[in-house]
């Protein structure tokens, strides 16, 4: 018997009028999924526990089967040990975003332009946060290179529980009232707008019409992961498949095999087909579950990017779901498949929420009667509702 996580990060939303009164969700054309939830059985799961952020950690954590209330310690640590940091027990780890500010004088007064400079590619972002450890880098602080715009910072004993805010949180608005209230952040993200504004990476991109990475945004502070390991947890042989570091970390934490994926990137342009080959892959080498993570819906809902949404939920149904399961099919294998988002990422927030969110379970070995369409609204109305994450992943895999 083969598990099979298909996570379409921030895949649902809020109905919106130039969809006329519709959700991304309910627009999109998805005859895989249609056809799983019409055989399978549909709800609601709450994956953010009270008083938690509705973050992608949280709720990937949660998704997975984990109970973020008692192993969760902060978003940046998992992520640095996705980028293969060794952290300390008294290192705290921040998530460092590339970010791009306006050129108001006064720092504060600046607006968050783009939480993301634009996606700055991976390449791109090295020599800037060399950089920056050039400028800032001490016995204490360090940067380390990740992927696009999502990197890392480790302060060795420095202050945790913070409260800082993430950077698509306060898009296009103006960031003084959102800085950290510790002195030594403060002083730092002030000082990279001067060390980035005019490197040579940024003078190229603005000539060719890009964002400029001209500042950093710290946030997502925490110590050191403490995560179950997956396999002495549920019996299973696991693995992950991610474009992004933070679920990378998820996975490497839990002790999972943790793949990589050629043309993965973590938003619209991802190498669909290639996600979907490996997770096959993983299941044909010995892997018992496979959670596959596709940060694109997310991304583009961030971005108010609606056309693009709705793009990337048809690019997993068809070039993901179907094709995957089609190939199982044909082997003859046994298997259950849940598909949800983590949170809900609406175009008209930009940011996440702590709705309860829809998924579906189908197992091809009883098919059930479902419903017609897996949408927000139909799922919330069969009545099926699970309080946590933990207990709908303990419900799939029994």
């Amino acid at each position: 018997m083969k598990y099979i996580v298909v996570l379409c990060d921030g895949m649902s939303g809020y109905p919106l009028e130039s969809l006329g009164n519709k959700t991304t969700m309910e627009t999109a054309v998805k005859p895989n999924m249609e056809r799983l939830a019409s055989e399978g059985i549909v709800g609601t799961v709450k994956t953010v526990p009270k008083g938690m952020p509705p973050g992608s950690d949280v709720a990937n954590l949660s998704a997975m089967g984990f109970d973020p209330l008692e192993c969760y310690t902060g978003r940046s640590p998992l992520e640095a040990v996705s980028m293969g940091v060794k952290m300390e027990g008294t290192d705290v780890a921040f998530r460092c975003n590339l970010i791009t500010l306006t050129d108001e004088s006064d720092y504060t007064n600046k607006i968050m332009a783009d939480y993301s400079a634009e996606e700055i590619t991976t390449e791109e972002s090295l020599p800037i946060i060399n950089a920056l450890n050039e400028a800032f880098k001490s016995e204490k602080i360090e940067f380390y290179h990740g992927i696009s715009y999502r990197h890392c910072m480790i302060w060795k004993g420095g202050p945790g529980e913070l409260g800082l805010v993430p950077p698509h949180d306060i898009s296009d608005k103006l960031i003084g009232e959102y800085l950290p209230k510790d002195a030594v952040l403060i002083d730092i993200m002030k000082k990279s707008y001067d060390v980035l504004k005019d490197h040579p990476i940024n003078v190229e991109r603005v000539k060719n019409g890009f964002n400029p990475a001209n500042a950093i945004w710290l946030w997502g502070e925490g110590t050191k992961p403490a995560i179950e390991n997956f396999e002495e947890t549920t019996g299973l042989k696991g693995a992950v498949i991610s474009a992004v570091d933070l679920i990378k970390g998820i996975g490497l934490c839990a002790g999972m095999e943790v793949l990589d994926v050629e043309g993965a990137t973590g938003n619209i342009n991802t190498n669909f087909a290639n996600k979907g080959l490996a997770a096959y892959n993983a299941l044909k080498n010995g892997n018992d579950y496979v959670y596959v993570h596709i940060e694109a819906p997310d991304e583009c809902g961030h971005r108010g990017d609606t056309g693009n949404k709705i793009k990337s939920i048809e690019y997993i149904d068809e070039k993901v779901i179907g094709p995957l399961l089609k190939m199982l099919d044909d082997d003859g294998e046994e298997y259950k498949v849940m598909v949800m988002p983590d949170h809900a990422t609406p175009i008209a927030t930009k940011t996440h929420v702590i709705d309860p969110v829809p998924f579906l379970i189908y197992d091809s070995r009883k098919k059930v009667k479902g419903i017609s369409a897996f949408t927000e609204k139909n799922a919330e109305n069969t009545g099926l509702f699970f309080s946590s994450g933990k207990n709908l992943a303990k419900f799939f895999l029994k």
